[in-house]
């Protein structure tokens, strides 16, 4: 594949990828502050790390998009680039559910979704691209981290986030 085309293929899976970030992170307009309101366990990290550790995973899963597209183009990893895109809007929807619709419970259901979609895509991105497979890896660690953080935050503040 000419560099050019691969260029163009980089660019394009950045910003698909960020465009996902994008709509969480408008969703998370006033999350700052309502994070802050929220009862939250001990071992919840500050605010200020969420958007530092979602850019380097979007970056990096936005990169291992791409070289499973390089290496098999959309003929020949369809299923697995399909599996991405589909765990990409999952993961948008999250940001809403929580942070403006207050709806923890759905939020917990949609991110253990989420981790299943992210596996899935693991075990599909691995015969196309092992490195691309590995590259989410951080991604699936973060998830199974915030999905811990869900419950708890859900547990502990009902009233907030029936």
């Amino acid at each position: 594949m000419p560099l050019p085309q691969q260029a163009i293929g980089l660019a394009g899976w950045l910003i698909l990828t960020f465009s996902a970030a994008a709509v969480g992170a408008f969703a998370s307009a006033q999350a700052g502050t309502f994070y802050m309101q929220l009862v939250r366990p001990a071992w919840a990290p500050p605010g200020w790390l969420f958007g530092p550790v979602w850019s380097v995973l979007y970056l990096l899963m936005g990169i291992a998009a791409w070289l499973v597209w390089r290496a098999q183009g959309w003929r020949g990893a369809g299923l697995a680039l399909g599996l991405f895109v589909v765990q990409l809007a999952v993961n948008a929807l999250w940001t809403w559910l929580f942070f403006v619709w207050h709806q923890g419970a759905w939020a917990l259901v949609e991110i253990v979704l989420l981790w299943g979609l992210i596996v899935g895509t693991i075990a599909a991105f691995w015969p196309h691209h092992k490195i691309a497979a590995l590259m989410l890896l951080p991604y699936l660690a973060w998830v199974s981290f915030a999905t811990a953080l869900t419950y708890a935050m859900w547990t502990l503040n009902p009233s907030v986030l029936g």
